[in-house]
């Protein structure tokens, strides 16, 4: 799969780290209490770190200004399909069509990021803050196209508009995650020197996170991008996201237009089998593949119910 064209997607396997109802992070080797900003000095901000400069701060007024009219000129256009995306929402799960969610900004601002609800109402309810994962199982089925589409992340626009993120820049985290974050990854909270961004370097040339590996990478290319940040870097990051969402549009389209493949239809194929019952006087299959040789060969085994030998 690709990587997103808004954002990643989550980190699956985070979801090791979460925040118990007294608003503890657990994990094998971090225990902290409280929110990010109530850690000692200390600990977020270690003797030696160095402070990460904006190279061409006479930009970021601009920047901005930018960022408002492309906002602005975007939500009238894509309106349409926030509204079509609104009401299926409505009609097919139960809950708001809208979600908010507190993210860190610019200068650990906290502010309420808006999207189009593509999960269960309770979500949440169980874990608590965790990422989303691959295959999500608390996706609505709208929730998938939403997200295939990318028409979720659309409502951030406004963000944009009331100054909270920009067209272009580091992904904006949860405040419960960017306490163990910037525990764990050296200069995590540099890449908060600019606004966050839809869409971004890291988020177009990086696949979504793994492992804190993949954060430090991650947080490489957002480093890099609030020390370069230039008209030309933001115009090429543009160019590439309005690429890549017409490419995933078009590879989307094309898919539910086309014939599943063969190897599509196996897989299908044996997750029916695998999770159909015996059902009396009916014969189950099971399929077992070996390999022969460099070709595949099916053993099928016919398991026959008590109903049926009876």
């Amino acid at each position: 799969m690709s990587p997103s064209v808004f954002g990643n997607a989550g980190i699956p396997g985070a979801e090791t780290t979460q925040l118990s109802d007294s608003g503890t992070i657990h994990d094998s080797e971090t225990k902290f209490n409280g929110s990010y900003r109530d850690r000692p000095a200390r600990e977020t901000a270690p003797s030696g770190r160095r402070t990460i400069a904006v190279k061409h701060r006479w930009y970021l007024p601009i920047k901005r200004v930018v960022d408002f009219i492309g906002a602005v000129t975007l939500l009238i256009l894509l309106s349409p399909c926030l509204l079509v995306g609104a009401i299926l929402v409505k009609l097919t799960s139960r809950g708001p069509a809208f979600y908010r969610q507190v993210r860190v900004g610019k200068d650990n601002r906290e502010f309420t990021l808006y999207k189009l609800r593509s999960m269960r109402a309770d979500a949440e309810a169980k874990t608590g803050p965790v990422w989303s994962t691959q295959a999500d199982p608390r996706v609505t089925p709208i929730g998938k196209l939403l997200r295939t589409s990318h028409i979720d992340e659309f409502p951030q626009l406004w963000n944009v508009i009331c100054g909270d993120m920009s067209l272009i820049g580091p992904r904006p985290e949860r405040p419960e995650f960017v306490a163990k974050l910037d525990w764990e990854v050296p200069y995590y909270r540099e890449r908060l020197r600019v606004r966050p961004g839809i869409s971004g370097l890291a988020q177009l040339k990086l696949p979504p996170d793994t492992d804190l590996e993949s954060v430090c990478r991650k947080v490489e290319h957002d480093i890099f991008y609030v020390q370069n940040c230039h008209p030309w870097l933001d115009a090429k990051l543009m160019i590439g996201t309005a690429w890549r969402l017409v490419h995933e549009l078009v590879s989307f389209f094309w898919k539910a237009l086309t014939l599943p493949s063969t190897d599509d239809i196996t897989r299908g194929f044996e997750r029916a089998v695998d999770s159909a019952a015996p059902e009396h006087g009916i014969a189950r299959l099971t399929i077992q593949k070996t390999a022969a040789s460099q070709d595949d060969t099916c053993d099928v085994k016919t398991e026959l119910s008590a109903g049926l030998s009876s």
